[in-house]
């Protein structure tokens, strides 16, 4: 059998080893890792640098920003529509989205309206139903050759210069509007406002 080992009557016990507390953990972390102070200062200088670097390669590219400045490019204001064959009799709306007009036939000629309300530049819509162009917004009505009738509108629509090209298609210039101010002569009958087929 093994031998029991008894301990002396006057022996004490060895001393454990004293827990470390967080100040001695992070004492010895960024003592024993870098010992050299030369190493602690390069990395200082590095991150310095790199912050400086960063900051200045910032400001670089916000002055190169600035020579391509956000510009808005607006549709052409000259374009071809098609043949005066293309539209029947009354107002046609397919031109609404892409350009801003009309284009209505009536027993005159062809001419365009630019769909811009003469109140505040709303858009207004076609009410076929109603036969007159209405605006959303305030309530101005137009007839079907954009003269107003109702509602606070002070003018009729302008309408956009139209000529027939060489080719026979139909050429609106919405750079060149002609319009009706109030109390004044209509300029609705001018050479351009509208295309007589």
């Amino acid at each position: 059998m093994a031998e029991l080992t008894e301990k002396p009557a006057g022996a004490q016990e060895p001393e454990s080893k004293p827990k470390p507390n967080a100040a001695d953990a992070l004492k010895r972390i960024f003592t024993s890792n870098d010992p050299d102070p030369q190493r602690v200062i390069a990395r200082r200088r590095r991150f310095v640098m790199a912050g400086v670097l960063g900051f200045l390669s910032v400001n670089l590219l916000m002055f190169l920003r600035f020579f391509f400045p956000r510009a808005l490019y607006e549709p052409k204001t000259k374009f071809l529509i098609g043949y005066p064959s293309d539209f029947g009799f009354g107002v046609d709306t397919k031109f609404q989205n892409a350009h801003r007009i009309w284009v209505v036939r009536n027993t005159e000629g062809i001419f365009v309206i630019s769909a811009i309300c003469t109140h505040l530049g709303c858009t207004p819509d076609w009410k076929p139903s109603e036969n007159k162009f209405k605006c959303p917004c305030h309530g101005s009505g137009y007839d079907p050759e954009g003269v107003n009738f109702e509602g606070p509108a002070p003018r009729p629509m302008d309408r956009a210069h139209v000529e027939v090209t060489p080719e026979g298609q139909i050429e609106v210039d919405l750079s060149r509007l002609y319009r009706w101010p109030k109390g004044e002569r209509s300029e609705f009958s001018d050479p351009g406002a509208i295309v007589r087929v």
